[in-house]
């Protein structure tokens, strides 16, 4: 495990000895409209974000901040880019973190503005490298953002900040190609102590943006290297939030209910697909987080056996299934029983 410098942002703390690992997600209606962004924030925190970001264009949106911050109790951070007194203003605004890229904000005399503003009220920087906006140098120097080029851009913009003798950082190095994004937070979490932000950016659609963010995050955590993440998805941003805990959920990073079902075959005598969608759309519902794992097999050839860890599940039959915990079979149910069954078993938990 890397040791990770502690970071706090609002009430939460990244790193140190802490091996939580925080949610992610952005705004994604129009800075224009206040009422839309506070409304969104407010059903983002109820789906389960942690950290929350907001894009900041201009200085007329700043007023964003506060009317969002009165309306939810997650940190909020304002996303800014090339304007130094939009991260000035923010900060004013009671913003918990900033994002920015140094290097694109103006020249060492206001970067350390923002520093010194950002210091004197707790507020840590994120440095927000990714492939599309690299240096030019450093572009030339690779010939295209290779995970070195991520990396070394990084490490220019966390010197900036060094600097300005400040040193609250998070970092992040996103690029839409997976084997580059994991490639460049591996070679970064050698050379630096602060806390990662992780994401593949420009992931792409619900099914692109699962399968990728779930290869490039996933393998990262798997590695002990993340702080925070955000499964980046051409979606409406709730659903980045399910995407992001469930991911956790799998690779034992949250607890919640773990549901394992067969792909089906010919043996099967029972509707094992709809059955095991029903009861993962109940669990998702209900937000339950028991740390439980529920098995769903298709017939009792294999089914105790397979899954005997399983703290309860069910294998089906012609017509009828049996209930088992721990691999032993506790009794026979009927079909039209068996969703009921495995119900009444989560919520005994």
């Amino acid at each position: 495990m890397r040791n990770v410098k502690s970071i706090r942002v609002g009430g939460l703390v990244l790193g140190g000895s802490r091996e939580r690992v925080f949610v992610q997600s952005m705004l994604s209606v129009g800075a224009s409209d206040v009422g839309a962004n506070v409304e969104q924030a407010v059903l983002l925190e109820r789906a389960g974000c942690e950290i929350l970001r907001v894009a900041v264009p201009s200085l007329s949106d700043v007023g964003l901040i506060s009317a969002i911050k009165n309306n939810i109790s997650i940190p909020l951070v304002a996303d800014i880019h090339f304007d130094y007194k939009i991260a000035l203003e923010c900060i004013n605004a009671g913003v918990d973190k900033i994002r920015i890229n140094p290097g694109n904000i103006g020249g060492l005399d206001k970067i350390k503005l923002v520093a010194d503003s950002c210091r004197v009220k707790s507020i840590p920087i994120r440095i927000g490298i990714n492939s599309g906006s690299l240096e030019k140098d450093i572009l030339g120097k690779y010939g295209e953002p290779t995970a070195e080029a991520l990396v070394e851009s990084a490490m220019r913009n966390i010197a900036l900040l060094e600097r300005c003798d400040f040193s609250d950082i998070v970092v992040s190095i996103k690029s839409s190609c997976v084997k580059t994004m994991v490639a460049g937070y591996r070679l970064l979490a050698e050379k630096c102590d602060y806390p990662l932000h992780l994401g593949v950016t420009e992931a792409g659609t619900m099914r692109q943006g699962l399968i990728k963010s779930s290869i490039g995050i996933g393998a990262l955590l798997l590695d002990g290297i993340g702080e925070t993440i955000r499964v980046s998805l051409t979606a409406d941003p709730t659903a980045e939030i399910q995407a992001a805990a469930d991911l956790l959920k799998a690779i034992g990073l949250r607890a919640g209910i773990n549901i394992i079902s067969c792909p089906t075959c010919g043996r099967c005598q029972i509707d094992v697909i709809s059955l095991a969608e029903r009861v993962e759309q109940f669990v998702t519902d209900k937000n339950i987080d028991k740390d439980m794992t529920v098995a769903i097999m298709g017939c009792v050839v294999n089914g105790p056996g397979e899954a005997k860890g399983a703290d309860v599940g069910i294998a089906g039959g012609r017509g009828e299934a049996v209930l088992f915990k721990k691999g032993e079979i506790v009794c026979k149910i009927r079909e039209d029983e068996i969703y009921s069954a495995l119900i009444g078993e989560i919520k005994k938990g």
